[in-house]
């Protein structure tokens, strides 16, 4: 709250009994709120926070800037009588802005416009309408056999090391909404990167030229935790104003969502609460809901909000806390191979254990191409039985395999080397189509069993559409 709207007298508590990580500890504080934002004067100047915790005259207060030097006896908390609002509008489009609203691209902060809770506004169940349209992402594993549909969120697991920035900078580069009049906008929030991470996105992004038609959010690791936890939910404030409000097809990349829960279970340890699974609080699947859950479209609105957020998976395990409760919460997922990433494929997508619940949703006659399911079925069933076969040929020998078995094993060489394996290269639906019916095409006629009567013609006449 700016000081023009703050009123003539404000309430001031001196009662700052404990600091412990981003938390005060206030007692004798009367009628406080959850999520009510405050003020917090002290000698070394003027901090702002939010209420995270009411318990008769006791809360506690996460400060935005963090406690460091923070002198508690000498310090007075306000209540602000209000919530985090940020404002937006149109004047959002190409700015970068950290995790508290402060502009990085040094241009002067965001003025004007609506000013909208961070939290969002609720959305009647009722009055949600189910995905329905292809989202393009240029990468052939994705748009051809894991299709993101519109209102989908649907993350990437990724090991660490792996190259899932660079595939997020890449998506958020390439997505697009194929014959689609609605105007389309990237939000992207990065939580707990480094600087040279930032550099690297900012970097990718000005040279697609995307920056005009998108808002960037940017949380580095040295930010504090708190700043963390607001930072996707600034981003979706935003996204939902634009989808929402201004009619805006919306791609939200959140990356890394175990940064953020990270942060989450720093703050659950300073409240001392009790840990649940690996640390992190019980309430860590109620709190990602509130994020995952802030996708989709709504009837008489014909904006939406797509999510892909990026998840890390310590020591590549996918029975993890964080990964397991977002495959919980989301619609799918998109898993990366360490294998394929040190054999030098991009984007190293491991194929089998990837999957879209929504894909049905988005694909076929009138949305893709009719043969569109038949052909995703069709390379999965060929690939599967390539990979099964390379693990008989370890046991049998090569010499052991019939001759229709060794061109499966040609097929899923092949498969990951010009499907799978792009590079920068931004695909298109058609394109992606034709390098699947090109690898299937070492596959005797007979073999390809799920694919219509049709495409198989087209094959042989060596016609990919």
């Amino acid at each position: 709250m700016s000081p023009a709207m703050r009123p003539l007298y404000r309430e001031g508590y001196r009662t700052v009994r404990d600091i412990v990580g981003p938390l005060l500890f206030v007692e004798g504080v009367r009628n406080a709120g959850y999520g009510e934002t405050v003020t917090v004067e002290s000698p070394q100047g003027i901090a702002t926070g939010q209420i995270l915790l009411v318990e008769e005259c006791y809360c506690a207060i996460q400060l935005f800037e963090g406690t460091m030097g923070l002198d508690a006896p000498r310090s007075t908390v306000y209540l602000e009588r209000d919530i985090v609002r940020i404002p937006v509008g149109k004047m959002l489009m190409g700015r970068i802005l950290d995790g508290r609203f402060r502009p990085l691209d040094g241009k002067p902060a965001p003025l004007g416009g609506e000013l909208m809770s961070i939290q969002g506004e609720p959305l009647n169940p009722t009055q949600r309408i189910g995905p329905d349209k292809f989202v393009e992402t240029g990468i052939s594993t994705i748009d051809l056999m894991n299709t993101l549909v519109r209102g989908q969120k649907l993350p990437i697991f990724s090991g660490a090391g792996l190259p899932a920035a660079r595939i997020a900078a890449q998506i958020a580069t390439q997505a697009r909404v194929p014959g689609s009049e609605q105007s389309f906008l990237v939000v992207f929030a990065a939580m707990g990167v480094t600087q040279q991470e930032a550099r690297y996105f900012m970097d990718v992004f000005s040279e697609a030229g995307v920056l005009a038609h998108g808002v960037f959010f940017l949380n580095l690791a040295s930010d504090s935790p708190v700043e963390r936890l607001l930072t996707p939910r600034m981003a979706l404030a935003v996204a939902e104003y634009f989808a929402f409000t201004l009619d805006y097809d919306v791609l939200v990349v959140l990356t890394d969502m175990l940064q953020y829960c990270e942060a989450l279970r720093e703050i659950s340890a300073a409240r001392e609460e009790m840990p649940g699974r690996r640390g992190f609080p019980g309430y860590m699947y109620s709190d990602l809901s509130t994020i995952y859950e802030r996708a989709g479209s709504v009837k008489g609105r014909s904006g939406s909000i797509t999510q892909i957020p990026i998840i890390t998976m310590p020591d590549d395990d996918m029975t993890h806390p964080v990964v397991d409760l977002s495959g919980y919460i989301t619609e799918g997922q998109i898993v990366l191979s360490r294998d394929m990433n040190e054999r030098g494929l991009f984007p190293p997508v491991s194929v089998l254990p990837s999957l879209s619940r929504l894909m049905n949703k988005g694909v076929g006659r009138g949305k893709t191409f009719p043969e569109h399911r038949a052909l995703a079925d069709q390379l999965y069933a060929s690939y599967a039985k390539g990979k099964d076969l390379e693990r008989l040929k370890l046991i049998v020998g090569e010499e052991g395999l019939s001759p229709v078995e060794q061109n499966y094993l040609s097929f899923a060489k092949v498969f990951e080397e010009r499907f799978v394996h792009q590079g920068k290269e931004d695909r298109s639906l058609e394109s992606s189509m034709r390098v699947g019916m090109e690898c299937l095409s070492l596959l005797p006629r007979d073999e390809l069993y799920r694919l219509p009567e049709e495409s198989l013609q087209r094959m042989a006449e060596g016609r990919a559409t």
